[in-house]
């Protein structure tokens, strides 16, 4: 089973889910999954239909953004920001759970967390994303 990180007590995230590992999400309380990983990065992925499909079947909501190499657009943010807000707890994940760490880390600066809490957050589940600061920092000048 794929370990699953919390960063917050709304969140966690985690590396590549399959089918299998959706069961063990809902029974350990989560409600709703986030992929940010695109279909077909590497052949014999599970698709995001199959991950959203396994998903609705345990009574849990899914929602999709992925992240692919040209980095996370305002729109990702918001997407990221607005799961925060409505869906908890949320399992977000990706090859390795570093992409949906980086978009939890601005979804949140855009929410008003403080960048150093973020910082800390991340680097306590081994993620570092301290190359975001300025960004992080930006998005919270626009609060």
């Amino acid at each position: 089973m794929t370990a699953f990180l919390p960063l917050t007590p709304n969140i966690a995230v985690a590396a590549q889910l399959s089918p299998h590992d959706i069961a063990a999400a809902a029974a350990q309380g989560f409600g709703h999954i986030v992929n940010n990983r695109p279909d077909g990065e590497v052949q014999g992925q599970p698709t995001g239909a199959e991950i959203e499909a396994a998903a609705h079947a345990a009574g849990m909501g899914y929602t999709a953004i992925p992240v692919d190499h040209t980095g996370f657009s305002a729109e990702q943010i918001a997407a990221m920001s607005a799961c925060l807000v409505a869906a908890k707890p949320i399992l977000a994940y990706c090859r390795s759970g570093t992409r949906s760490t980086m978009l939890w880390a601005l979804a949140a600066a855009s929410r008003g967390t403080p960048p150093q809490e973020i910082v800390a957050t991340a680097a306590a589940q081994g993620y570092d994303v301290t190359t975001l600061l300025p960004a992080m920092r930006s998005l919270q000048q626009r609060l």
